[in-house]
C-alpha cells in the first residue's frame, strides 16, 4: 500500500507540476480539444489486459520521467498540462472505495481546496473500479483530475488522468473521453 501511495503521490506531483508549467500557454480552442478526442491513440498495457485511447497531441514520456520503475507509464501533451500516469503494483486486499477515500484525505492535506466532484464504483466489463475526481490547486492554477482505481490480474492498477481545469466542464469531458475508453480483457 505504501508503494501505491508513492507512486500516487508521485502522480499527484506530476500533475501539480505541470497546471504551474507554461502559465503563459494559451489554452486550445474548444474545437481543437473535441477534434483531438475524436482522433485518439490506442494504448495496451499488461500484455493486452487493459487497453484505452489517448487524445492524438498525448505521447508517451514514460522513460523521460527520470523514474527507473517499469510499472509506471506517462502520456502527456507537448506542454506538460495534461497527463495521463498508469501505475501497475503490486495487488492488495484493501477495498477500493477505502483506497479512494484514503487518496482524497492525501488529496485535501496537501491542497485545503480540494473539491472533490466525485467518488464513485464504476464498473468497465464486469471489473468494478473506483473513480475519484477532483480539482486540485496549484500556485494559483487548477487541474482536474481523475484517478481510476482497479485491480487487474492480481495487480492494482492505477490511472491518474489530469488536464487544465480553466474550464472545469471540458476538463471533466476530456476526462470522461479518456475513461470511456478503457477495455479490460
Amino acid at each position: 500500500m505504501r508503494k501505491l501511495v508513492k507512486y500516487v503521490g508521485i502522480g499527484l506531483l506530476v500533475a501539480g507540476l505541470a497546471a504551474c508549467d507554461n502559465s503563459d500557454t494559451k489554452a486550445p480552442e474548444q474545437g481543437a480539444a473535441a477534434e483531438s478526442n475524436t482522433s485518439g491513440q490506442p494504448v495496451s498495457l499488461l500484455d493486452g489486459k487493459l487497453s484505452f485511447s489517448l487524445p492524438a497531441d498525448m505521447t508517451d514520456q514514460s522513460g523521460k520521467m527520470g523514474t527507473q520503475s517499469n510499472n509506471m507509464h506517462v502520456y502527456s501533451d507537448a506542454t506538460g498540462q495534461k497527463a495521463v500516469i498508469v501505475i501497475v503494483g503490486d495487488n492488495t486486499s484493501e477495498d477500493l472505495g477505502v483506497m479512494a477515500k484514503r487518496l482524497e484525505e492525501q488529496q485535501r492535506n496537501r491542497d485545503p481546496q480540494l473539491q472533490v466532484v466525485t467518488n464513485k464504483s464504476i464498473e468497465v466489463k464486469g471489473h468494478t473500479l473506483q473513480q475519484l475526481d477532483s480539482i486540485i490547486s496549484a500556485k494559483g492554477q487548477t487541474a482536474y483530475s481523475s484517478v481510476i482505481l482497479g485491480k487487474i490480474d492480481g495487480k492494482l492498477l492505477t490511472m491518474q488522468v489530469t488536464l487544465p481545469a480553466d474550464n472545469q466542464q471540458q476538463a471533466q469531458a476530456a476526462a470522461e473521453n479518456i475513461i470511456n475508453t478503457i477495455v479490460i480483457n
